[in-house]
Formats: C-alpha cells, sequence, structure tokens
C-alpha cells in the first residue's frame, strides 16, 4: 500500500480505488492514457483563497478551466484568488500537481460535470494519483455541486 495521505484518506472513508502510478507525463492527453481515463476524467483540485486563511477546494475536469465569475456567484462572494504555491502548500500540506480533497479537511466545490464517471485525484505524493467514483467521492464529502467551469 502506498504511504500517500489521500490513499491512507480514502482507505478511511471507505472509498474503492485503484492506485496509478502514471510516471512522467508532459500533456494531459499522456497524463490520460497512462490513467487508463479520459481527459475529462483527470480531476484537477485547485485551492482557492476566500478570505484570509480561509480556503475552499475546486474539482475541476481536465478538459475545462475554472471559472472565476461562475466561481464567484456559487459562493456568494466578490473576490477570491489563487494562492501562490507556497500558500497552498501552507493551507493543505500537498505540492502543486499532488493537491487532492482525500485527507484534507476543507470545504469542497465539485463542478457538476465529474458525476458519473470514473476520476483521479492526486494524493499528496507526486508520481501517485487515485481512480475513484466521482459519486462516491461526492457522497462521501457532501461538496457544494455546481458548474463553476468553462
Amino acid at each position: 500500500m502506498s504511504e500517500a495521505p489521500g490513499v491512507m484518506a480514502a482507505q478511511q472513508r471507505g472509498l474503492a480505488f485503484r492506485i496509478i502510478h502514471p510516471g512522467h507525463v508532459t500533456s494531459l492527453a499522456d497524463a490520460a492514457v497512462a490513467c487508463g481515463v479520459p481527459v475529462e476524467s483527470l480531476v484537477k483540485t485547485l485551492v482557492v483563497r476566500r478570505a484570509e486563511a480561509d480556503y475552499i477546494l475546486v474539482l475541476v475536469p481536465g478538459d475545462r478551466s475554472l471559472s472565476w465569475k461562475k466561481l464567484r456567484a456559487v459562493l456568494g462572494v466578490n473576490r477570491i484568488a489563487l494562492p501562490d504555491a507556497d500558500e497552498a502548500r501552507e493551507a493543505t500540506g500537498y505540492a502543486r500537481g499532488t493537491i487532492s480533497p482525500l485527507g484534507l479537511d476543507l470545504p469542497v466545490v465539485a463542478d457538476e460535470r465529474i458525476r458519473g464517471r470514473e476520476i483521479t485525484l492526486g494524493t499528496g505524493l507526486a508520481g501517485t494519483v487515485v481512480a475513484v467514483d466521482a459519486d462516491a467521492l461526492i457522497a462521501s464529502y457532501h461538496p457544494i455541486i455546481a458548474d463553476v467551469t468553462d
């Protein structure tokens, strides 16, 4: 079993998952092939700052981009920001590229397009991702589900 925090968290939550070690990839298309999923199933976990020391995680399908306008509307705020890599690591304990809701206790907003499929998520450990059923993840985390991407 991997020592990745996200893997341990998936196990603790009772989520069925498979561990994937995609190796060095240089594009979303390469990552999708290495993980055995379509590009839209590669889910990016973005850390967003709502206010000083107030962070949320946003799950974004790999083929889409975060819509700041839509996310602000969902959250009912005028200002949000993407922290730099150091601040994101301080807020989560995970380096960019490995961030995941797994193992963290932060509010989650999930783009509605992740439902009904297997998705991959970071695990807090470089070179290791997990594939999980998005609906099981949603049931486990009870995120806000909304259209937050373009």
